[in-house]
């Protein structure tokens, strides 16, 4: 195989096995993800929410006597207790990545970090272009060898 440069070098059992990881790890969070809810309560516990990756707001129980409370203030409490079962999600789903990909890894580091974000993905975009270049490299000697 001279003259393909690394192609000749490629592990493919490993990069095969390194896909099939992924695809395991990826399927196990999703798995793990479809049971998650979020919950929260208030007003001691007369209301109560439920909030899920795939449903949004999937449950709010809301006991008769919060009903005594002011509309404004029991909108605001229901507002509030909603987004609250929200985040408990949130923060859930930050466990179930950590958990598979790793705290370093974990995608959900990156969001309440725009620059950290923007720098993974000049990161990325960078890691495509050497190797775009690298494959355009071997392709147009692979042209040139053959005459084309």
């Amino acid at each position: 195989m001279e003259g393909f440069g690394d192609f000749a070098n490629i592990d493919v059992d490993k990069l095969l096995s390194g896909a099939q990881e992924r695809m395991s790890r990826m399927q196990e969070m999703q798995d793990r993800m479809a049971d998650l809810v979020g919950r929260a309560e208030a007003a001691e516990g007369r209301i109560k929410a439920a909030y899920t990756t795939t449903g949004g707001l999937i449950d709010l129980e809301i006991d008769p006597r919060a009903l005594r409370m002011g509309a404004k203030e029991l909108a605001a409490t229901i507002r509030s207790t909603v987004q609250e079962a929200a985040q408990d999600l949130q923060r859930q789903v930050g466990e179930v990545m950590g958990s598979v990909f790793g705290e370093k890894d974990n995608p959900m580091n990156l969001l309440g970090d725009r620059d950290a974000a923007v720098a993974k993905a000049k990161e990325a975009q960078a890691a495509y272009d050497r190797t775009m270049q690298d494959v355009m490299g071997e392709l147009d000697a692979v042209r040139k060898r053959l005459g084309l």
